[in-house]
């Protein structure tokens, strides 16, 4: 069969496919004219964070601050990675694209996420790309048996095959299960995940003088962020730059 035949053939089965199983909106569902593309309504309905914002944190600032300006939160207690983003703050459209890769196994996801969260990658990580690591926020295994993937290590994958940064999803592991931090006030957060996370003894050397771009889906308290964040710290990464797909907010900020 030559080449021609065979280029035909394919283009009428996509065709074909396109028409049985057309796109749809990852927000609502309803059919769009391509691939992990939003509808109208839900692209209205989405917030997408950039600056200016706190230079530590990434809270959104109302107003043009100064340069390196820090939010009245990290001024106060200052968070232990060196920056944290999130492409978009937490909502309806937001939490569902998170849900749906999260509970309803559609892995594809990762990837319209991954395209998303990239912008927002430290520009220190882009620059020197062989000190760069992604790692993940892991899952304990009694999670990932339950679930059959972290949803975190998919999305650094994604990641890491659109940058061209190494991905290691091995690294840092959770050591015991937690209890869901939801419903925990934030000092009850923060002793749940005390100690719960530690390095692979033997990857840790990798870790030695690294930039970490630590992976997770959604930013609510911070507290599993920084126990993580203390974990590769004292493991000898270099710096730990935090990104997420969506960050929760309180009202009014």
């Amino acid at each position: 069969m030559s080449g021609h035949i065979r280029e035909g053939l394919a283009k009428v089965a996509r065709g074909a496919l396109d028409y049985a199983l057309p796109p749809r909106c990852p927000g609502c569902g309803i059919v769009v004219t391509a691939d992990h593309a939003f509808c109208h309504a839900c692209w209205a309905d989405m917030r997408f964070l950039s600056e200016p914002c706190c230079v530590t944190c990434g809270l959104p600032f109302e107003f043009e601050e100064a340069e390196n300006a820090q939010c009245g939160g990290c001024l106060a207690e200052a968070p232990p990675w060196t920056s944290a983003r999130a492409a978009l703050a937490y909502g309806p459209v937001s939490s569902h694209v998170a849900m749906r890769l999260k509970y309803g196994r559609r892995i594809g996801l990762a990837r319209l996420m991954a395209r998303h969260m990239a912008p927002r990658i430290a520009a220190a990580l882009l620059a020197e790309k062989e000190k760069a690591l992604v790692i993940p926020v892991p899952l304990h295994r009694w999670r990932i048996w339950s679930r059959g993937f972290n949803q975190a290590a998919v999305i650094g994958d994604a990641l890491a095959r659109l940058t061209g940064l190494t991905h290691d999803p091995l690294i840092l592991k959770r050591t015991r299960a937690t209890r869901p931090l939801r419903d925990l006030g934030t000092a009850e957060r923060a002793r749940e995940v005390r100690r719960a996370f530690a390095l692979d003894p033997a990857r840790r050397g990798i870790l030695k003088g690294k930039k970490v771009l630590l992976i997770d889906d959604i930013h609510t308290s911070g507290a599993t962020a920084r126990a993580c964040t203390r974990t590769l710290m004292e493991g000898g990464a270099e710096a730990v730059h935090l990104l997420c797909w969506a960050r929760v907010l309180q009202a009014g900020d």
